[in-house]
């Protein structure tokens, strides 16, 4: 029996009605050589695709350190076979095979390790993942954009690797946490003007992150306001319209936390007068996994530490 797992954010957002959905199924079956095992189930991934599996995979290639971070939360560590080189935690993670980059894979390492599925995220071309596909390998895309993602994706993995339980237990736990924050956030009337720092040096822009970004919900959930909230995705803002914004927090990437808390050009911000300058792992806040609900309760102790406590490490 043939199932397919549907999802309302991977299908009705992109239009795919019954008609396209049978028409992709009969392709795909008559396109089945005599002997070849057909899929059981079908799953449509975050890049539009419907994707194959005969049976749970056990064999594992990650391309991406979220996608890593999410297979050892869900206890799939043993089913991992190979890692990007970026993919650092947890730390068994660098114990692992490592197969290149997530954007210029070692193809010949990776059919070396001869995996039954491969999970992809946002960078990795549609050239390389086809070029896989075309090796007869099974690739799966992961490309979350919010927190509601996030959970939606650990799910989707958890089905695909028959992890459901551990999966619904992890974004549960999750959830809550979520929800301890913004129940207490939602109705605040003062949320302070917050300014994040993707990378900052001497020269006369520096990079930001807008709306439609993580970083962004995160300073939406934990009680302040984005001063970039009119720019969208990752761009660039002068000093001169930071200083002219004002925030009352600055958070920033740990590689230019220094620069920021001794920038004579940020000397004027009343983030810089309080001395409420931070950083934090920015793995945390940056990668679309489990941990960004780390990330979140960081955030939240930043912008309002008269409300919550410090995170524990």
């Amino acid at each position: 029996m043939i199932r397919i797992k549907r999802y309302s954010k991977q299908i009705f957002s992109r239009g795919i009605n019954l008609v396209l959905l049978i028409l992709t199924l009969t392709i795909i079956l008559t396109g089945c050589s005599p002997g070849e095992q057909i899929p059981t189930q079908y799953v449509f991934d975050d890049l539009g695709r419907l994707v194959g599996f005969n049976g749970t995979p056990e064999r594992i290639i990650s391309l991406a350190p979220s996608n890593t971070e999410i297979l050892f939360a869900l206890g799939l560590g043993d089913k991992v076979m190979g890692v990007t080189s970026w993919c650092d935690y947890p730390p068994e993670a660098l114990a692992k095979e490592q197969v290149g980059e997530y954007d210029t894979p070692d193809m010949e390492k990776i059919v070396a390790l001869d995996p039954d599925l491969i999970l992809v995220s946002y960078g990795t071309s549609m050239e390389v993942i086809d070029g896989m596909v075309a090796l007869g390998l099974t690739v799966f895309g992961i490309k979350s954009t919010d927190l509601d993602d996030v959970l939606n994706d650990i799910r989707t993995i958890g089905e695909i690797t028959d992890k459901e339980m551990e999966a619904q237990a992890l974004t549960s736990e999750m959830e809550s946490r979520i929800q301890a924050i913004t129940d207490q956030t939602a109705g605040l009337e003062q949320r302070p003007k917050v300014f994040y720092i993707v990378w900052g040096d001497e020269s006369s822009a520096l990079w930001t992150a807008g709306s439609d970004t993580f970083i962004h919900e995160l300073i939406e959930k934990a009680g302040g306001v984005n001063i970039c909230q009119n720019i969208t995705g990752y761009s660039t803002i002068s000093i001169e319209d930071v200083v002219a914004h004002n925030p009352e927090v600055i958070i920033t990437t740990e590689l230019s936390y220094d620069w920021a808390i001794n920038s004579t050009d940020l000397a004027a911000t009343n983030a810089s007068q309080t001395d409420r300058i931070f950083t934090c792992d920015d793995d945390i806040v940056q990668r679309p996994g489990p941990r960004l609900v780390d990330g979140l309760e960081w955030f939240a102790f930043f912008i309002h530490p008269e409300m919550f406590d410090e995170p524990e490490d």
